[in-house]
């Protein structure tokens, strides 16, 4: 049997009872119910969720390291996307798609999560194995925007980007040190934003995958960003009135529009 889908934390709960996607409301056992936590009560109230009182201690082995705040909820999951579905989805023609390529923070996944929603982005991608799954503590650092983002997880990132360039996107990878910096990026089009891992970046495979390498300006003596960070300068970067598609867009691609394999 599968295990729920959890999340947690005051903020995150209340989310997930606005967006219905909550099915129980787990509360530690002697909590109050003022505040924050009376807000939660009356709204699983409204809404018809069940609430259960549960030791703080199982709350604490559930929450897998999160800060839970007293509260907790077991939750529907947002919208999923196969691998397949990259490929074969109608794309708005200006959608942005966010791809981890092997970042293990949790919270960084939430992270990104979070600035991909609130940046109108259509989708995330992160890879199944050696990276991290959809944990507690992504959940909770995304304040609810697992719950809303669609997502793919898929096996392979540089089958996923491939499948996104025959979709007609145009493929950025952030790397620290690449000679063009994402202050040219296209601010129409289709675009993927692809992410490395914290410690190595991209993957070789998927670094050659992509139509373009860029990085982000730095002005200091700090070398690189946090994963998280750089997607929102890089998310935000886009609509620049200055930027420009490379190479005519689409067809102009430096590497071939079927990519890889």
């Amino acid at each position: 049997m599968t295990a729920p889908l959890l999340v947690f934390g005051r903020r995150p709960v209340l989310e997930a009872l606005a967006a219905g996607r909550a099915r129980a409301v787990l509360v530690a056992a002697g909590r109050g119910a003022g505040g924050r936590l009376g807000e939660i009560l009356e709204a699983a109230e409204r809404a018809g969720v069940a609430v259960r009182r549960v030791p703080g201690e199982r709350l604490g082995d559930l929450a897998q390291g999160a800060v839970h705040q007293g509260v907790g909820a077991e939750v529907s999951p947002g919208p999923a996307l196969s691998e397949g579905d990259l490929e074969a989805m109608a794309w708005d023609e200006d959608a942005v798609v966010v791809v981890l390529d092997g970042v293990t923070d949790p919270r960084n996944v939430g992270a990104v999560a979070r600035t991909a929603e609130a940046a109108g982005a259509a989708a995330l991608v992160v890879r199944r194995r050696r990276g991290t799954g959809i944990t507690p503590a992504a959940m909770k650092a995304s304040a609810g925007a697992l719950l809303h983002l669609p997502l793919a997880e898929v096996h392979n990132i540089a089958r996923a980007v491939g499948r996104l360039q025959r979709a007609g996107f145009w493929v950025l990878g952030l790397e620290a040190g690449a000679d063009t910096t994402i202050e040219g990026a296209p601010a129409k089009g289709r675009l993927a934003l692809v992410l490395g891992s914290e410690g190595e970046g991209l993957s070789r495979l998927v670094r050659e995958s992509c139509d373009e390498l860029v990085s982000i300006p730095l002005a200091g003596t700090v070398g690189s960003l946090n994963v998280s960070a750089a997607a929102a300068v890089a998310l935000f970067s886009r609509g620049r009135e200055d930027a420009h598609p490379p190479g005519g867009g689409v067809e102009g691609r430096k590497r071939g529009s079927e990519g890889p394999g």
